[in-house]
């Protein structure tokens, strides 16, 4: 069994309700099918009424459709989203206008009100679209401050990593992540790793340079992040700076660096920047037939997860089933 069906079965024995605010998008439809079929989560389908008619069912034990402008509750998420952003200058009007108008901010709404365990958006919506909706309605982990977009990527007949299972990050949403942030984001992806794969997470700060073979501003970067993320979290195995060959090749760990604990064993990949995060995960996907599952956005303290706007049926059923484990 894959890794992704087992994390489907799992979700399946713990249903969450996650929340699918893309009903106008035929892939989303086609992936609440499976989602209710196989009882991978309770869904609430944001949408028009005559939606039923599409589905099969209005509500039922695991579904609801609520189209905003019926909800029993609406003056309440209004009046909840107002005081969120009213210091941005929003005024009530604007309030009520965008919880009734935007099917993101209503879906993120009913998640930061705990009517719902998560969201799943970003079929076609940018990942701007979907980050800055979490980022309006949904509470952010203190403890870490910072938000990232983590890809959960399984590569076939692969050796390295935990049997061809990474988890790499930041690919969606800093793009020039200082060292706070690096270490923030490397301690989260870590948790990631840790709850859906459920093996121990080695991580590494990828850069051009492996344990000070070159130097420069973002080499010493990636060596303070490395000492902040350290001290957030003392007890994770992690390591860095290093080239992605030292990270995840043994053969090559031995040579450039033999006494890391990292080095060669890599299963968590944190990139320098947004450049280098997002082409990567691109082109592992491409070029090794990969699954790439996300990005799944971390360091709320509810689970949310984006899409590709190229993302196919079976990357929404992922997503969804990812979402309910973290929650």
């Amino acid at each position: 069994m894959s890794l992704l069906e087992n994390i489907r079965l799992r979700a399946s024995k713990n249903p969450k309700t996650i929340v699918l605010p893309e009903s106008d998008d035929q892939r989303t439809l086609d992936a609440l099918r499976v989602i209710l079929d196989r009882k991978i989560a309770r869904v609430i389908l944001v949408g028009k009424d005559e939606l039923a008619k599409k589905v099969g069912s209005k509500n039922s034990g695991d579904l609801q459709i609520v189209d905003p402008a019926g909800y029993k509750d609406i003056e309440t998420l209004s009046s909840a989203y107002y005081e969120l952003r009213k210091l941005k200058g929003v005024t009530p009007e604007q309030a009520r206008e965008a919880v009734l108008n935007d099917n993101l901010i209503f879906g993120a709404m009913l998640v930061r009100l705990d009517r719902a365990d998560g969201f799943v958006a970003g079929a076609n919506h940018t990942t701007a679209d979907t980050v800055r909706a979490a980022l309006k309605c949904m509470r952010i982990d203190k403890e870490i401050g910072v938000v990232a977009g983590s890809f959960l990527m399984e590569v076939p007949n692969s050796k390295f990593g935990e049997n061809g299972v990474f988890v790499m990050a930041d690919c969606a949403v800093n793009p020039e992540p200082n060292a706070r942030q690096l270490a923030g984001i490397a301690v989260l992806s870590a948790r990631l790793f840790s709850q859906l794969v459920g093996a121990v997470p080695r991580v590494a700060f990828l850069s051009y340079s492996s344990k000070g073979s070159a130097s420069g501003p973002l080499v010493e970067k990636v060596k303070e992040a490395l000492s902040r993320a350290k001290e957030i979290s003392p007890g994770l195995i992690i390591d860095g700076e290093l080239q992605v060959d030292s990270a995840i090749v043994p053969e090559v760990a031995m040579i450039k660096c033999p006494e890391s604990e990292v080095a060669g064993k890599a299963n968590v990949l944190i990139f320098p920047d947004l450049n280098s995060g997002n082409i990567s995960y691109k082109m592992t996907q491409r070029l090794a037939n990969a699954r790439a599952v996300g990005p799944q956005l971390v360091g709320f303290t509810k689970p949310c997860s984006d899409l590709s706007r190229g993302c196919n049926v079976e990357d929404i059923i992922d997503a969804a089933a990812i979402t309910a484990i973290r929650s």
